[in-house]
């Protein structure tokens, strides 16, 4: 076990520790994710432990659906902040992670049950059929929330899309909420103009299915705060990420969703 503040890892040894593989690895130094800490008099490259810390806050943003491009953003604009704030941060992913191991475990014991009951000739009752499967809870309380007509309006658009324009889509939600971030980090006012100008993004970013007037976009929010799922979703990118939207929505509501 390597003990020295000048220890080095080779890719080979990189590629063996993380499972990921060499041509990744040059993939995300050729974009500036993750630079090697030097070469090895043989030309091989080689990382220290700040790289191999970099390297696994990438894949676990990697496991929580973020993209290399706001990955990017999230780290650099943290990179220099103290150790608390890493710290932090941290523990955000660990939070998010442990959601959908809970969801993950939900679902097996779903799985497992049925399993069961199909072997014993019983019925499995229909409340349990579904536990472990979010998006289906998502749906109905978005019925619930916002009515039938809204949430099929918002179905439609998202399946007119084409694969591009839904990953236009996902990067541009990535990239408000890395910004978002950024400017939390360097402890920005909610009042000042370039949040004003994100939030003007994230309310074009709701509105390609469903443009909510003031009040609308206020409650949705408050949502992201209230609603432990969405609050996680968003702290695993900054913590209080969350509440800073909702704050910056809660100011800028009017202006913004034309209220």
């Amino acid at each position: 076990m390597r003990t020295t503040g000048t220890e080095r890892w080779t890719t080979g040894e990189v590629v063996r520790l993380s499972g990921v593989t060499s041509r990744t690895l040059r993939h995300y130094d050729a974009i500036g994710l993750l630079r090697p800490a030097g070469t090895a008099p043989g030309g091989q490259r080689e990382y220290g432990r700040a790289e191999l810390l970099r390297l696994q806050q990438v894949l676990v943003l990697r496991e929580l659906g973020v993209g290399l491009a706001a990955i990017g953003e999230i780290l650099d604009a943290t990179g220099a902040a103290p150790a608390r704030v890493r710290v932090d941060r941290l523990r955000a992913h660990h939070a998010a992670l442990l959601a959908e191991r809970d969801r993950l475990d939900r679902l097996a014991r779903t799985v497992a049950a049925t399993i069961e009951s199909l072997e014993g000739g019983t019925d499995m009752p229909a409340e349990e059929m579904y536990e472990g499967f979010d998006h289906r809870r998502y749906e109905a309380e978005a019925r619930e929330r916002w009515g039938d007509a809204a949430v099929d309006r918002s179905t439609r658009a998202w399946e007119d899309l084409t694969d591009d324009e839904r990953a236009a889509h996902r990067r541009e939600g990535e990239a408000v909420s890395a910004g978002l971030a950024a400017l939390l980090a360097a402890g920005t006012p909610v009042t000042d103009p370039a949040v004003r100008d994100l939030v003007a993004r994230h309310h074009a970013w709701v509105a390609l299915f469903w443009t909510p007037d003031a009040g609308a976009y206020r409650n949705l929010a408050a949502m992201y705060v209230d609603d432990p799922r969405f609050a996680a979703t968003y702290d695993a990118v900054a913590p209080g990420l969350a509440v800073f939207l909702r704050d910056a929505v809660d100011t800028h509501a009017d202006a913004v969703a034309g209220g």
